[in-house]
């Protein structure tokens, strides 16, 4: 080859080697660029990813944040529904409350009702009372005014009966009446015999007489003998004796629903010994005069 051939030889190779440094120079740019880009394009994607990631963070603290709002507001809500529960258990006690308390009111104004009128219906019975008594009084008064009357009423008859009577026989007052007694000197019967002699007949009958003149008095004829003799044998006589008496005085107008007759024998002797005297004073009938119209509790121990 000659020169001319060696310099195209040179000259291309200086060719080549200038496209290939000017290949290589814009490979060198581009790969530059394309770093650069992916550079920007990493830093992009980075200050994003940074961005979302931030954003995530700020999410996530929103989301935190909401979390604990939403438990305060859950805690808040649950302490709420408590107070409301609370409130409402306290207004279920305040409306019970109020209940026992309107029934308790009512209750003490029913009582207090009830012991006003238990109060007024007392001061009523009271009154009443009262004025019973008063009445008892008035009239126990009366009834003792009318006692001491009837009794004055009646003492002044058994004066009048007393004096009648003593005129004939032997009488003496005691407390409950009078009593006769119709000796062996006034009254006399046959011996072991219950018969009525005409003189005890004729001083019987002045006794009637008298007797008739009276009313509301109980008559007790009572027989008694000396002691000759065994206690039945005198019992007997003297029971005859009282029962004859009785008879007359009976069929002589005395009503026999007032005359009570009865025989002591010789169990009552009014004088001791066995003389003829004592005797003769044991020897006796009794005539009770008995005041009907005023209460006695006993009204014939005195005279038996």
């Amino acid at each position: 080859m000659g020169l001319h051939g060696v310099r195209q030889i040179g000259y291309n190779k200086l060719k080549l080697m200038s496209f290939s440094a000017k290949s290589l120079l814009r490979t060198f740019l581009l790969m530059t660029l394309g770093i650069a880009v992916l550079g920007i394009l990493g830093y992009l994607f980075m200050t994003r990813l940074t961005e979302l990631s931030e954003q995530v963070n700020d999410v996530n603290q929103q989301l935190d944040h909401a979390m604990k709002q939403l438990a305060e507001v859950a805690e808040k809500s649950e302490a709420a529904s408590t107070r409301a529960a609370q409130a409402e258990e306290n207004a279920l006690e305040a409306a019970q409350g109020r209940l026992q308390a309107e029934a308790a009111e009512a209750a003490a104004e029913k009582t207090a009702v009830l012991a006003r009128e238990e109060t007024e219906r007392a001061q009523q019975d009271t009154q009443l009372a009262q004025e019973q008594a008063q009445l008892a009084q008035e009239q126990a008064q009366r009834t003792r005014e009318d006692h001491e009357r009837i009794r004055r009423e009646r003492d002044q008859d058994l004066d009048r009966l007393h004096r009648a009577f003593n005129q004939i026989v032997e009488t003496r007052r005691t407390a409950l009446g009078l009593v006769m007694s119709l000796g062996s000197d006034s009254m006399q019967f046959n011996f072991d015999k219950a018969t009525l002699r005409p003189e005890n007949r004729e001083l019987l009958s002045k006794i009637v007489g008298i007797l008739l003149t009276s009313k509301n008095y109980g008559i007790y004829v009572y027989g008694h003998t000396d002691d000759i003799g065994s206690e039945e044998y005198n019992l007997d006589l003297s029971e005859k004796r009282a029962q004859t008496v009785r008879d007359y005085l009976t069929e002589n107008g005395i009503a026999p629903e007032i005359i009570t007759s009865k025989g002591f024998g010789k169990s009552r002797p009014i004088v001791p010994g066995t003389s003829a005297e004592a005797r003769a004073e044991n020897r006796r009938v009794e005539i009770g005069i008995v005041d009907i119209v005023i209460n006695y509790e006993e009204r014939v121990s005195s005279l038996e």
